[in-house]
């Protein structure tokens, strides 16, 4: 069933239709920095986001803006056979603006989850960018970079999914079971040096035009347990 959530990301993103916004892109100018999830701006309250689009795979939704301090963060709650995520487009070059950065909280982690395994495929945390196709069909040959908070999988692992037909998702582990729950964690990628290397068997590593889409998912339904996180607003820069 989890092969459902693997097309999912890819093929809503490619249908969802993109505005670009003018204030983010005078931003971009003054400040070298590109929004892609900036829930300031937002009314706080449960429910899909205003511009984001919500994918149910299984179970109920749980999913809300809330604010800590000064900063506004995305709650997400996977609840047994639960899977899910929200979705809109961003077109970023990102050879221009190679550095995606973001802030993110787990508070439950999916017993057992291991990205590694077909069967235990759960994460409390999944960011996901997807980028040009690059052939036909296109739901089997877009890549797709997942930054995902695991349990079992060690941090910095780097590779495919092992679900069926997702040979172009590929994934980083940026945190997992050893790291401390409740507390935030900012972090920053090169995602195109990323790029290069977890595509460097396509097109020679190097990306397909602009970035089509950003994604953000959590999932309980393989271990069929609980998982629970947060993450804030994300931007790619220059530097």
């Amino acid at each position: 069933m989890k092969s459902k959530k693997t097309f999912g990301i890819i093929s809503l993103i490619l249908t969802i239709a993109f505005v670009l916004v003018g204030s983010d892109a005078g931003l971009s100018e003054k400040t070298g920095m590109i929004p892609a999830a900036r829930f300031s701006d937002l009314p706080l309250k449960p429910g899909v986001p205003p511009g984001w689009v919500l994918e149910r795979n299984s179970g109920n939704p749980v999913l809300s803006l809330k604010k800590d301090g000064d900063a506004v963060f995305l709650h997400l709650i996977s609840e047994g056979r639960s899977s899910f995520g929200i979705k809109k487009q961003v077109q970023v070059d990102i050879r221009q603006y190679p550095y995606l950065t973001w802030r993110w909280k787990a508070n439950r982690l999916p017993r057992g989850g291991d990205v590694r395994q077909y069967t235990r495929d759960d994460q409390a945390l999944q960011l996901y960018i997807a980028f040009q196709p690059l052939g036909f069909p296109a739901k089997l040959k877009t890549p797709v970079i997942g930054y995902i908070w695991d349990n079992e999988a060690p941090k910095g692992w780097m590779g495919r999914s092992p679900k069926p037909g997702a040979d172009k998702l590929r994934y980083v582990v940026s945190r997992n079971g050893t790291d401390s729950l409740n507390t935030w964690y900012t972090e920053k990628r090169n995602i195109y040096e990323d790029y290069r290397r977890l595509f460097r068997d396509v097109s020679g590593g190097e990306p397909k035009g602009p970035t089509k889409g950003i994604a953000l998912y959590i999932d309980s339904q393989d271990t069929k347990s609980h998982a629970e996180g947060q993450i804030g607003e994300i931007y790619f820069s220059k530097r």
